[in-house]
């Protein structure tokens, strides 16, 4: 739970060999704190742990998958100290400047991010509504998404001076002109367009959106335990072969790059773009 929330922000519930974990802010869109974050991570670390789970499926309730990072709800918490697992990075609360900023997103974004999609059993993501900024990075560290006939994805960073969330997969979920696209415009990306793309691997209608998950997970689940987890490992390692890996360390630099300038050039690190300002713009 969070300050001013009554409800665990995520829900944890297994059934047979497939558990599924659940972004539980609908009232803000599932928009992510370190609350959130973090308990992702106790949830995560619960399925790896548990024999009797084969696969997980994350999902969000309510009408969005996720809205991205939380930049502006009553629930925020990014000034707050967290117990840190994904790096070894300083604690950033008592912090300043890109001191505190850097420390705070190689852990809680970058760090995390790295970590799950490591998490060697399957992981589903369940997509409906808005897969905005910080909620691409969570879909993109599953093995595979089933999208809703209602998702639609984005990155709209760019309109803080900022080239793209912290876990920068996009020239490896999607071709280099279109992830430019994407980007230079910050426009949704409907479910077909994406499964077009091979970004997603199934279009569903909404209302079926939790029961195809499932089936799918438990079709998958069928298969040993090794043989999914030598399999995950295997085509990780070939996209680290094509560069992900390091690629995603080089655009962390330029992320911080432009939150430094934003910071000394505007009015804060996001370039002054808070929560309205980029409803307004669209997202």
């Amino acid at each position: 739970m969070t300050a001013g929330e009554e409800t665990p922000v995520v829900r944890y519930a297994r059934q047979g060999p497939v558990a599924t974990v659940t972004m539980n802010r609908p009232d803000h869109r599932n928009a992510q704190n370190s609350a959130m974050t973090y308990a992702l991570d106790r949830a995560f670390y619960r399925a790896a742990d548990d024999d009797e789970v084969k696969v997980v499926v994350l999902a969000g309730e309510g009408r969005h998958f996720s809205a991205g990072h939380d930049i502006g709800s009553p629930g925020r918490d990014a000034h707050l100290p967290f117990d840190r697992k994904a790096g070894l990075w300083w604690d950033h609360s008592d912090k300043a400047g890109a001191e505190s900023r850097y420390a705070r997103e190689s852990e809680v974004y970058l760090g995390m991010c790295r970590r799950w999609r490591e998490l060697p059993k399957p992981v589903i993501a369940a997509v409906q509504g808005a897969c905005v900024a910080g909620g691409l990075m969570l879909a993109w560290i599953c093995d595979l998404i089933v999208a809703a006939d209602d998702a639609f994805f984005a990155d709209p960073v760019v309109r803080m001076g900022i080239p793209g969330v912290e876990y920068f997969a996009h020239p490896w979920v999607m071709p280099p002109r279109i992830a430019k696209e994407f980007l230079y415009t910050g426009d949704r990306m409907p479910a077909r367009r994406a499964y077009e793309l091979g970004m997603v691997n199934r279009v569903v209608p909404r209302a079926e959106l939790a029961e195809r998950t499932r089936e799918l997970a438990e079709r998958i689940a069928e298969m040993p335990r090794m043989g999914l987890a030598l399999t995950k490992r295997a085509v990780n390692q070939a996209e680290d072969l094509q560069g992900l890996h390091p690629g995603l360390d080089s655009v962390f630099g330029l992320h911080h790059l432009a939150h430094a300038h934003n910071a000394e050039t505007a009015r804060d690190s996001l370039g002054g773009m808070d929560l309205a300002k980029m409803k307004e713009a669209g997202s």
